[in-house]
């Protein structure tokens, strides 16, 4: 039983869903969540996660479109979060490799979807690249000025650093493909040394397709193959590292119920 704690459902046509998500059953993936890039595209994850018993979804502005709409409300960002299938904020955060918003514009919007997040008490999911020390900066000095809040670190590939200080500051670290790439030895050595239940999977499909598939389309039932990964870094079997996996899941998306329970 694995949860896909990130993918981008809305890649695919309303034709190609069903089948999709029903291969992601077939490999064991009982819950996916579709994440939100835009505020304008609110409407559409919602309506992709009330179509499915398994998918769920989140609302927010990605970094790399911080730029193409005004700046977000906090009450904004709080008011679209307001709806039984939206489990988290985001994706928000900083990504200085691409730059396609202008520093100063990403990082206030990183900080109202911040706010968002603790005044809901729904996770923040977390872009990071190229951009370490500052989402470390920005972490700490919102947790200063106005509290805790939960979050995650998507589809990790920074910094030893910048992922211990996300564990003390009390988020997540959630591991995609990267992790069964050929050259990603230091990240398998972090994904082993990092405590186990601060760690997620994901896909991020249709990005990053893991071992042995990589260069294809990503999809959400993929994601067992970086949790086999992520299972031999940790020397388990592949039904301990999918129970904790979905349990830390299931404890930070507190919203999220798998199909049974729903």
């Amino acid at each position: 039983m694995l949860i896909d704690s990130h993918c981008h459902l809305d890649h695919w046509s309303a034709e190609e869903r069903p089948g999709l998500i029903a291969r992601a059953r077939e490999a064991g993936v009982e819950a996916v969540i579709t994440i939100g890039v835009r505020l304008r595209q609110a409407a559409t994850v919602k309506a992709i996660a009330e179509a499915f018993p398994e998918v769920w979804c989140t609302v927010g502005i990605h970094p790399h479109n911080a730029a193409e709409e005004p700046l977000p409300e906090v009450a904004e960002l709080v008011a679209l979060a307001d709806h039984p299938r939206v489990v988290g904020i985001g994706e928000s955060g900083l990504d200085y490799h691409y730059e396609k918003a202008p520093r100063k514009i990403a990082a206030e919007s990183f900080r109202r979807h911040i706010r968002a997040a603790r005044e809901t008490g729904l996770p923040l999911v977390v872009h990071a690249r190229d951009a370490d020390a500052d989402i470390a900066l920005i972490l700490k000095d919102e947790r200063e000025r106005g509290g805790a809040f939960p979050f995650v670190m998507h589809c990790f590939s920074s910094s030893r650093q910048l992922a211990e200080t996300a564990v003390e500051l009390g988020g997540l670290i959630s591991f995609s493909g990267i992790l069964t790439f050929r050259r990603s030895e230091e990240l398998r050595a972090l994904a082993r040394d990092l405590p186990v239940d601060r760690l997620l999977v994901e896909t991020d499909a249709p990005y990053l397709a893991p071992e042995p598939f990589r260069g294809k389309r990503c999809e959400p039932g993929m994601v067992a193959h970086t949790a086999r990964t992520l299972a031999q870094v940790r020397g388990l079997g592949l039904s301990a590292l999918a129970e904790f996996t979905t349990a830390n899941t299931l404890r930070l998306f507190r919203r999220l119920r798998l199909p049974a329970a729903a």
